[in-house]
């Protein structure tokens, strides 16, 4: 499968200094970020810094080191936020999307983790 990554959007030119971001944390392949246009009282997206378009292109290409990286921050910010339910906090939702079936809006794979609020059924049952 060949994917085909967009250079100009906008995570990448986040990652390139072009468009500030609310940093929550960064490692050397990782960063994670408040959202902009927030979902859920906490909502962070967690992207890694190579030019990966989704999940199955990540998973597949990436490197180890990348793919532990990128996972590790994850729960590290979910411990930041306080969020986990193993540790008291009251959860969260991890959502990333792929395709049109999937809606995804921006081609370069990231992860929402959203948290604060009860946030419903994910999908309604058809």
């Amino acid at each position: 499968m060949a994917y085909i990554y967009d250079e100009m959007n906008i995570f990448a030119r986040i990652l390139r200094g072009e468009i500030p971001n609310n940093t929550v944390m960064e490692t050397d392949h990782t960063l994670a970020f408040r959202d902009i246009a927030p979902q859920a009282p906490d909502h962070v997206l967690v992207i890694p810094k190579g030019p990966y378009v989704n999940f199955d292109h990540f998973s597949n290409v990436a490197s180890d080191a990348e793919i532990v990286d990128f996972y590790r921050t994850a729960g590290t910010v979910c411990a930041m936020l306080g969020i986990e339910p193993s540790m008291g906090g009251a959860g969260y939702r991890a959502i990333t999307n792929a395709g049109d079936n999937g809606v995804q809006e921006v081609p370069h794979y990231h992860l929402h983790i959203l948290a604060g609020r009860n946030l419903g059924r994910m999908l309604n049952r058809v």
